[in-house]
């Protein structure tokens, strides 16, 4: 008679477990199910290198990614949804109506970074171009930097770029890029992170008679020193200057670190 009521009594129990161990199995089933159909993102930022851009802005996917850009201006990044042809725009801005200059349709791949690039161009009835570049999102190796350089500085043409540490000077340092010409794919360099001053010059100019450490008469842009650790990533934008003619404006932006 204890055994069969013992039995009895069991009945119920094995019945919750039963259940639990179903209901456990169908979570980690759906949390499965929910990895796997997870996709990562993609961030974009906007370089605004035309000369005669005034209030533009860039959209997405229909979602505003910049607004009221000019030229030099280097955004943010936003993050958009992975896409294989995301619609990109360009916008003319005023206080109340936004009219589209040019529309672009770019691959925006999971778990990397984007620059869209906004240039002049004769060729379009909009006078403007827009190109993507891919942007290095890891950082640089242990003691070193890697920055990329884009050149549109269409007043100067190619230029010669050099990266002067602090410890030496202009006259003793090599080229870092060479004849870098304007629209010219731009690619990333690495170098040892030190603290360090760019100097860009016209191509050939012969800096080894430079007396002064990091400037000479032919300089077209001399950046603020830049103390490098190691590990960042940095895009420089040139453009033509806004004050000087025959001068170069240079803007830097953060890739990584």
């Amino acid at each position: 008679m204890t055994d069969k009521k013992l039995t009895k009594n069991l009945a119920p129990l094995k019945l919750t477990l039963a259940t639990i161990s179903a209901l456990a199995l169908a979570f980690l089933l759906s949390a499965c199910q929910n990895v796997a159909s997870y996709t990562q993102s993609s961030l974009a930022r906007v370089i605004d290198a035309s000369a005669g851009s005034t209030a533009l802005s860039v959209t997405v996917e229909g979602t505003p990614l910049a607004v009221n850009l000019g030229q030099g201006t280097i955004s943010d990044y936003g993050t958009f949804a992975a896409s294989q042809a995301a619609a990109i725009k360009l916008l003319a801005t005023n206080d109340t109506t936004s009219t589209t200059l040019l529309s672009a349709s770019a691959a925006l791949t999971a778990g990397t970074h984007h620059s869209i690039l906004i240039t002049d161009s004769t060729s379009s009835s909009s006078g403007y171009a827009i190109s993507i570049l891919a942007d290095q999102h890891t950082s640089a190796a242990t003691g070193h930097s890697t920055f990329r350089f884009i050149n549109q500085a269409s007043t100067t043409g190619a230029v010669d770029i050099y990266v002067v540490p602090s410890s030496s000077t202009l006259a003793k340092s090599t080229a870092l890029v060479s004849d870098l010409a304007v629209g010219a794919t731009p690619t990333y360099v690495s170098f040892t992170s030190e603290t360090v001053t760019i100097v860009v010059v016209a191509t050939g100019t012969d800096v080894t008679t430079t007396t002064t450490t990091t400037t000479t008469d032919s300089s077209l842009y001399t950046s603020d020193s830049l103390a490098l650790t190691g590990g960042e990533v940095r895009t420089v934008l040139l453009v033509n200057s806004k004050l000087t003619s025959g001068a170069i404006d240079g803007h830097i932006a953060d890739d990584m670190n």
